[in-house]
């Protein structure tokens, strides 16, 4: 099951007026051309070490990557990184870790932003109260949820259903121990969530769904 799923993606951004692709680059080890929003992008610290810029505003010249571990384990095995920057390069050997946890850190940042911002809830009852009201516009449910959960969760008409944080990033967000559900209204925070995720389910396997398993209640856990 995919990690990040929309209702008529294209046309839900033109509906929304949403902002067009953006500017491209091209990732140094596919030669593909992609969205920089949708890339990773790296630059050099003074001392020739790689640095991920996962906000992409790091000043000084850049390389961009595609979002996957076969991408990033075939730039630093190819030396693509010392080619694109015309040197010798010190890249980390758990790379991909750290870009992971480096997206999965903004992303609860972005929806604590948004849950301070009066702009999110959590909550199964909540969730549904936004989706019914037409105001969520982004649906999260946490990708280690029970497979009922998962197979209840849909995506908002014209929105996003996320599933790439686990209960325990999602409640980080709302100051709860976990959280399964969660949703976002219309906005750039919402906006930027979605470019993230897209981002990070590159690096986090898809959903498997092998049948119930003892979770326990996954409402009572978060509610508030």
């Amino acid at each position: 099951m995919t990690l990040v799923e929309t209702m008529d993606r294209s046309g839900a951004e033109e509906a929304r007026g949403e902002r067009a692709a953006g500017p491209l680059r091209r990732c140094i080890a596919t030669g593909v051309d992609a969205p920089r929003r949708h890339l990773l992008r790296f630059v050099l610290s003074p001392d020739g070490a790689l640095t991920p810029d996962i906000a992409a505003r790091l000043p000084g010249r850049g390389a961009w990557l595609t979002p996957s571990a076969a991408a990033i384990e075939a730039a630093v095995k190819n030396r693509l990184f010392n080619r694109a920057f015309g040197g010798p390069v010190t890249t980390s050997e758990d790379l991909a870790v750290l870009i992971e946890r480096l997206l999965a850190a903004r992303m609860v940042d972005t929806l604590g932003l948004a849950r301070r911002a009066g702009q999110a809830v959590s909550g199964h009852d909540k969730v549904e109260e936004w989706i019914a009201r037409g105001r969520a516009r982004i649906v999260l449910v946490a990708r280690n949820a029970a497979d009922n959960a998962q197979r209840r969760a849909r995506a908002p008409e014209g929105g996003a259903l996320i599933r790439v944080l686990g209960a325990e990033e999602i409640g980080r967000a709302f100051a709860k121990e976990r959280a399964v559900h969660a949703a976002l209204a219309e906005g750039e925070l919402g906006r930027k969530l979605i470019d993230d995720s897209i981002r990070l389910a590159g690096l986090r396997p898809p959903v498997q769904l092998a049948g119930p398993r003892p979770t326990g209640d996954e409402r009572g856990s978060e509610r508030a």
